[in-house]
């Protein structure tokens, strides 16, 4: 959540802040702000901060008219935490005389008490966000220390919490300072000067070649250069990585929209995630392991943690597991795992799926776990995000850059990732012979040609199912088995993107109280696949269409029988009821899109969300 930019050297600076903060609007879009450093009339410098309310467009319209031609600045887009969306709560916060401004990504866990004793010392507050409480200490340290980099120092110092910060004196022109603690920090040197930024896609024009930043580590940004430094101020020399991917990537290509480019772009992340997987003699091949088979072999229970859209990834996990490798596993909510005492010893696995990798709960569950002894492993779509570097060994989904805030590619990314993972803990423990891994991995990549089908056959089946659901205030999502997993991710999507109030159950819960929510026209969505429990699922529609419900049902092509019962039916290709999550899934990302789009909504920018939630 939030987005922070900065850059300092031999070009316009307000052009180069806005482009990033335009680049990072997924990741908040409260409210967006610049501060520029400018010569006054006097010849001394002094800092114009701009802010709006609402999206990057609103502030570049009023950035417009800004004729200064300042080579050094910060900005920041918001999602807000603490503070409702104002023009005094945006970003750039500013000290007392207006001298430092700061740009933060994170939360500062004990600002209540520093404001208080902030404000006992003479200090002005202008806002009710947590932020601004960096810009007064580090005013009080600059004027103790007279350098910026060491007031950031001592000013980190007293905070607890998370953050992604960047400040800038006018005291100190053509200086950007910088440190970095559980949120995401980007740093690169291009021919025009010098950049800072929350994601690498607001460097992309400028470098290839970037610095992420580690916890406590901190940067000097100067037209000349970056110098790096640890907590205590000595230099280091920071791990530099190669950005191969295109800025082309995130751009919608021709969609209307990113979540509808995202959602056609997974039949390649299902090739992507797979390709050079399978060994010719038929074994996984992992080289991001970190785990040696051995310690593979020993795993006696798994747990699955994760948030969100990931959380239903781990359920359909929990399936493939236990129903592959035989081992027994739970899916937890990081937010909660981590507040209770589980039980971790060190033959247990903690799986950590994170799209982005920065996932505050999800860090702390890990690093909670490691702690307790447990092996961890990552599955993220981030190379060297926090989930990866603090992880055992680790599976990148292959999905590039998703920019739209609801997350559809990453999502059959991490699925077929941890399918990869429960084959290859199946072959350790010699749960599947070789030829049956082979066979499973080879129908896992057929998913692909399955999903581009969906993709290219039910568009109208689709449309007809969103003009029965949209209209509706709420909505039932329903499954059994794996079509239970995928109805709770439905149900997710469609209130994420449309606002319209959705939950889901196993089918098997109806009559435990939610048949009671059941009226004429009430939309049903039900995942209703050929599988095993495929007769159980008809008859709780059954019971569903005789109270007066729209029935909407994901079906397996050829199957005549379920228009008896359903008023609306989305057909994908058949597949093995353990793949079925893959194909299931794509209809039903594309409804809760259609469903939005008829209802007015901006389905790449739901309100209320941000892409990485970086917080608590």
């Amino acid at each position: 959540m939030c987005g922070i930019i900065g850059f300092t050297g031999r070009s316009q600076a307000k052009d180069i802040l806005v482009e990033g903060l335009t680049r990072m609007e997924y990741r908040g879009y409260d409210s967006a702000g610049v501060a520029l450093e400018v010569a006054g009339a006097d010849g001394e410098a002094r800092l114009d901060v701009i802010r709006r309310v609402g999206k990057v467009a609103g502030l570049a319209s009023e950035l417009e008219g800004y004729k200064d031609e300042s080579t050094c600045g910060i900005g920041h887009t918001r999602w807000a935490t603490h503070g409702r969306p104002s023009t005094a709560n945006a970003h750039p916060h500013t000290s007392c005389d207006g001298r430092i401004a700061v740009v933060h990504n994170g939360i500062v866990e004990n600002f209540a008490e520093l404001r208080e004793e902030l404000q006992d010392r003479g200090h002005e507050f202008k806002s009710d966000t947590d932020t601004e409480v960096f810009a007064h200490l580090i005013e009080e340290a600059y004027g103790c220390e007279g350098d910026l980099m060491a007031a950031v120092r001592e000013a980190v110092s007293q905070v607890a919490g998370a953050y992604g910060l960047a400040a800038v004196c006018a005291d100190e022109p053509g200086t950007i300072a910088v440190a970095r603690k559980d949120s995401p920090i980007i740093i690169g040197m291009g021919e025009m000067g010098a950049y800072v930024a929350s994601d690498v896609i607001a460097l992309i024009d400028a470098t290839r070649d970037v610095v992420v930043l580690a916890d406590d580590q901190f940067a000097k940004l100067t037209p000349e250069g970056i110098e790096c430094t640890d907590s205590e101020g000595r230099a280091i020399q920071p791990e530099v990585t190669h950005v191969d991917w295109d800025l082309d990537m995130a751009e919608k290509g021709g969609y209307p929209d990113f979540m509808l480019k995202e959602i056609h772009e997974q039949p390649r992340v299902v090739r992507d995630t797979l390709v050079g997987r399978m060994s010719a003699n038929g074994e996984l091949d992992i080289d991001e392991l970190g785990l040696s088979l051995q310690e593979l072999n020993d795993i006696d229970r798994v747990y699955v943690i994760a948030c969100g859209t990931s959380y239903h990834a781990g359920l359909v996990a929990k399936n493939v597991i236990e129903g592959w490798a035989r081992i027994p596993c739970e899916v937890e909510a990081a937010s909660e795992f981590r507040y209770r005492d589980p039980i971790i010893t060190p033959s247990t696995l903690v799986v950590a799926v994170s799209q982005s990798g920065e996932t505050a709960d999800t860090l702390a569950a890990i690093r909670d776990a490691r702690i307790k002894g447990a092996k961890v492993f990552g599955i993220t779509n981030v190379v060297g995000s926090p989930v990866a570097r603090e992880s055992d060994g680790v599976i990148y989904t292959k999905a590039n850059k998703e920019i739209a805030v609801a997350s559809t590619k990453s999502f059959i990314g991490q699925i077929v990732s941890l399918m990869l993972l429960a084959l290859l803990l199946a072959q350790v423990k010699y749960r599947l012979s070789t030829k049956t891994a082979r066979m499973l991995f080879r129908e896992l990549g057929d998913t692909a040609e399955q999903i581009q089908r969906i993709l290219d056959e039910s568009s109208d089946s689709i449309h007809e199912a969103a003009e029965a659901v949209a209209p509706a205030h709420s909505a039932l999502f329903v499954g059994r088995g794996m079509g239970a997993a995928i109805a709770y991710e439905g149900a997710l999507k469609l209130k994420e993107v449309s606002y319209l109030h959705a939950e889901a159950y196993a089918a098997g819960e109806m009559k435990h109280g939610p048949i009671a929510l059941i009226e004429p026209g009430f939309p049903v969505i039900a995942v209703a696949t050929k599988s095993p429990t495929y007769d159980k699922v008809v008859s709780n529609l059954m019971e569903c269409r005789a109270r007066g419900a729209v029935v909407v049902t994901v079906a397996t092509e050829g199957d005549e029988e379920i228009k008896k019962i359903a008023d609306h039916v989305i057909y994908i290709p058949q597949v093995r009821d353990c793949f079925s999550p893959i194909t299931a899934s794509v209809p039903l990302q594309l409804l809760a899109r259609e469903a939005a789009l008829l209802r007015g909504c901006d389905v790449d920018q739901p309100r209320n969300l941000a892409k990485s939630v970086t917080v608590e």
